[in-house]
């Protein structure tokens, strides 16, 4: 059975407009809009030959011949073999390669700011441990006994970060109140993982009553790793000298008692053994705090 496949055009001004396909019983109408998307063709159907007729309604037919006939034939090659639109795919890699482009020329300025900027950071942190060295703040030795009877130097703690005290045992208020400012920030120090731990001392100005035994029992009310050191009179003058802490003993009262008054400063100390900042009694636990990480995390070992 020979099914014919008929098609009906109207052309205005020499332009498609509509095409009409029709088989017995059916039509399928296409405006001239999927029209041009379509390819009208004369080839003879030859025997063997199987043409699928796509239509966009849904319209599927097979059309077999037995042999050589001249019908026209639809076919949609758009929708058949017709692959993505060349110049859509063109722009998207052109798109892609500017992307990429950006990204590596900001990349390459960041990186360049960033190196810049370490290498200022670095200069200008060497101009300071220069300076530290001209200052004449601890650079002198100590040599004192600590609260369990063991002779100190400075050299022993040398690797080390420190917090440096200057107090006296019989202190009402301010050193406890520093001293536990400084055990404060030790801790806090010691929740960063990736910082060196901070070694708090405490040096006392009243030598003659702050034995090892006074300072043994003192220590204990702060921070574990606390030391304390004390000396001779001479030794703890001389220890309190290279750091310009100013000691005084008031008039004892009746029970032999009396206040020290004396320099009431936290001083901060390199593992080079330099003195680096100083903290006063107006700095809090926190500001004390970000000020020794950021010291920690500029800081050029020598």
């Amino acid at each position: 059975i020979l099914k014919k496949l008929e098609y009906k055009t109207c052309f205005h001004g020499g332009r498609l407009l509509r095409c009409v396909l029709m088989t017995p019983g059916t039509q399928q109408s296409f405006p001239s809009s999927v029209m041009q998307k379509m390819h009208l063709s004369s080839e003879p159907l030859t025997r063997g030959r199987l043409h699928t007729v796509k239509r966009m309604s849904g319209l599927c037919g097979s059309l077999w011949h037995g042999r050589h006939h001249q019908l026209p034939l639809v076919t949609l090659r758009s929708f058949l073999s017709q692959g993505p639109n060349p110049s859509t795919a063109a722009a998207r890699v052109k798109l892609r390669t500017r992307l990429l482009v950006t990204l590596l020329f900001g990349g390459g300025l960041v990186g360049t700011w960033w190196y810049v900027y370490m290498e200022k950071q670095y200069k200008l942190q060497r101009q300071r441990v220069e300076q530290l060295k001209k200052v004449a703040l601890g650079q002198g030795n100590f040599s004192l006994v600590d609260h369990r009877g063991q002779r100190r130097t400075k050299a022993d703690f040398l690797g080390s970060w420190v917090l440096l005290y200057f107090g006296f045992t019989h202190c009402p208020d301010i050193c406890p109140d520093e001293l536990d400012k400084m055990s404060a920030v030790v801790a806090a120090l010691d929740k960063e993982p990736s910082l060196p731990p901070v070694q708090p001392i405490f040096i006392t100005v009243d030598p003659e009553r702050d034995d090892v035994a006074a300072l043994a029992k003192y220590v204990k009310d702060f921070h574990p790793r606390l030391i304390g050191l004390t000396g001779t009179a001479e030794e703890v003058k001389h220890a309190g000298r290279d750091y310009r802490v100013y000691a005084s003993p008031g008039p004892k009262d009746d029970d032999g008692d009396y206040i020290v008054d004396h320099t009431i400063l936290i001083y901060l100390i390199t593992p080079d053994g330099l003195f680096l900042d100083y903290y006063n009694r107006m700095k809090n636990a926190e500001q004390i705090t970000e000020s020794i990480k950021n010291h920690m995390n500029v800081h050029v070992k020598l």
